[in-house]
């Protein structure tokens, strides 16, 4: 028997946000859990997956001192059903370590439904300290920053181009402004199954109305690279900056960027 039904919002949500936060772990014979920990704030979420799952679980609490913060309570969903276990790992949620190669589902799937879930678990939604809109989702998968690339810019044309942080060599997705409030506003639907707190970051990201004040951004011109030609053999970043019509900064940021900086020569001592 089948539990999971992808096409429903609530299982696309919840099979998702157990790819991001949740653990499974395989013991000795058939033996094995899977466990979700999360601030004991965010233990109603971890009530209603109690409640989906048809298998019989536990949520207990612990409290504990972290790197973060003395005397953390936590709570932790656990559900050791065999046929559950086997489920998510035909679905794709592997056992152990995952967070490199875990991927959307290879069945249909509620895709907003599915992307919410992502974002409770790893991501963030609100307003930022200069009170402009953002949703955001931090990933160290290569399919799963394709997949939200790809729905933002189905949904309101928002592309991102995709790198991993030098520190943490992770994806760091990042939308803001009309492109964080079509985005909230999508995946934070009247009714859908999230985190109370992050449906109400949403809901203020959502609320957010450009000033007049406020001017637009030219859109961004990728360097090509016939462009790149012209920077690495023009006598000047001024005759380059006249041939491709860029500003004099952009050509002289993009002829760094290609050869470095100018180091200083080093004679040697007599």
């Amino acid at each position: 028997m089948t539990f999971f039904d992808l096409e429903r919002p609530e299982h696309a949500y919840m099979f998702a946000f157990l790819q991001a936060d949740g653990h499974l772990a395989q013991e000795v014979g058939n033996k094995g859990r899977l466990t979700v920990e999360l601030s004991a704030r965010d233990a109603p979420i971890l009530e209603e997956f109690q409640r989906l799952c048809p298998h019989n679980s536990t949520i207990s609490y612990r409290t504990r001192t972290t790197n973060f913060k003395a005397d953390h309570t936590s709570a932790m969903w656990t559900v050791c059903a065999r046929e559950f276990r086997e489920e998510l790992q035909t679905l794709g949620l592997p056992v152990g370590r995952k967070s490199e190669i875990v991927a959307p589902p290879s069945v249909p799937f509620s895709e907003r439904d599915y992307l919410r879930g992502l974002v409770d678990a790893d991501g963030s939604v609100g307003r930022t300290s200069q009170d402009l809109p953002f949703v955001s989702l931090t990933t160290k998968s290569d399919a799963v920053a394709i997949f939200t690339a790809d729905y933002a810019d189905r949904l309101c044309g928002a592309r991102r181009k995709l790198n991993r942080n030098k520190r943490d060599d992770v994806y760091n997705i990042l939308f803001l402004k009309e492109a964080a409030v079509a985005l909230a506003t999508d995946l934070y639907y009247s009714g859908c199954l999230a985190l109370p707190r992050k449906l109400a970051g949403a809901d203020r990201a959502a609320a957010w109305v450009r000033p007049p004040t406020m001017g637009f951004a030219p859109p961004r011109r990728s360097w090509t690279p016939d462009e790149d030609e012209v920077i690495l053999t023009a006598p000047s970043m001024e005759r380059a900056s006249e041939q491709l019509g860029r500003t004099l900064k952009s050509c002289k940021i993009r002829h760094w960027r290609l050869v470095g900086p100018k180091r200083p020569r080093v004679f040697p001592q007599r």
